[in-house]
């Protein structure tokens, strides 16, 4: 099986991609910076993983490569959590989700013959936040920016299925590993200074990153699973919690809050990311049959910060 992979370097691509390595599958590395991700998998390391450039916009080798595989995982977009959202931060954003998938489904849409399934990523910041509600995958958009952002993503990815493409989305909910936003928010505690963000009551809909990475191949490889499934763990917890079980994974007190003001005058609008949240279950992912390595936050914690 050979799988194409946009957003191959990042957080959640790297892993992937030594997990379909692992597992004896070829990989296709959509990339624009060749010699980085030769770095990141380098030949002799990885000799089933093949680069090619991607030229946003541009017909090149990439288009033709992709009628060579199997499946299609598209993870590339602008980090939403770094920065203040600018009005200029929120278009890039948007545009890097929307014309990236744009290509990627109009390469797929040519192809001969054409890749049987498109794995795309989304975020569960489709539903909005909310203290109270609950969601799974058969509730309603939001209508904050990151609610817009998602569906107009989902969107230009679901014009994949007119030619019978398989489509799964994946919303994802903050992946849990050594780096990302994790990676954050191991610092304070470390120097004694850990504690909740803000209010601490609003939920943290997490899920580990090797569950992500199975959730992922388990969609490549399961011809019944089509549509929209929650990649966030069964049992989400409320910040309060996230840092209580942090502090005593770590060893660290965790009683010292970060005030919304400061997060808000560091990241703006994106401050919203941490500062708000959403109980987001897995109802269609359990129902799928997938099983989590990582059900519960204090087990995955552990891993991670062992």
């Amino acid at each position: 099986m050979k799988i194409a992979i946009a957003g191959a370097t990042g957080f959640v691509g790297s892993r992937l991609v030594e997990r379909l390595h692992g597992e004896g599958m070829e990989v296709l590395v959509l990339t624009r910076n060749t010699t980085y991700a030769q770095k990141v998998f380098p030949p002799t390391a990885f000799p089933n993983v093949e680069t090619v450039i991607y030229t946003p916009n541009t017909p090149g080798s990439w288009q033709s490569a992709i009628s060579s595989c199997d499946g299609v995982v598209n993870l590339a977009g602008e980090p939403i959590g770094e920065g203040r959202w600018t009005a200029e931060r929120k278009q890039e954003i948007l545009n890097s989700r929307k014309f990236v998938t744009q290509n990627i489904v109009d390469a797929i849409v040519n192809a001969n013959p054409k890749p049987s399934v498109l794995v795309n990523a989304s975020a569960i910041g489709y539903y909005g936040t909310s203290e109270t509600a609950t969601y799974d995958e058969t509730n309603s958009p939001g209508h904050d920016f990151l609610a817009q952002v998602c569906q107009t993503w989902e969107a230009e990815a679901s014009k994949v299925t007119d030619p019978g493409v398989r489509l799964v989305i994946l919303r994802f909910g903050i992946v849990l590993g050594m780096g990302g936003a994790l990676g954050k928010m191991i610092t304070p505690f470390k120097l004694f200074a850990g504690g909740p963000l803000g209010s601490g009551r609003q939920w943290f809909s997490w899920i580990h990153l090797d569950d992500v990475v199975n959730l992922i191949l388990q969609a490549l490889t399961t011809p019944q699973m089509q549509g929209v499934y929650n990649a966030t763990a069964p049992h989400p917890v409320r910040m309060t919690q996230l840092s209580q079980t942090m502090g005593k994974v770590m060893h660290r007190p965790s009683w010292l809050p970060v005030p919304a003001f400061a997060l808000e005058a560091l990241l703006g609008d994106g401050a919203m990311v941490v500062l708000e949240g959403q109980q987001v279950l897995p109802k269609r992912t359990l129902e799928s049959g997938f099983e989590y390595k990582y059900p519960n936050l204090e087990p995955a914690l552990a891993e991670i910060l062992k």
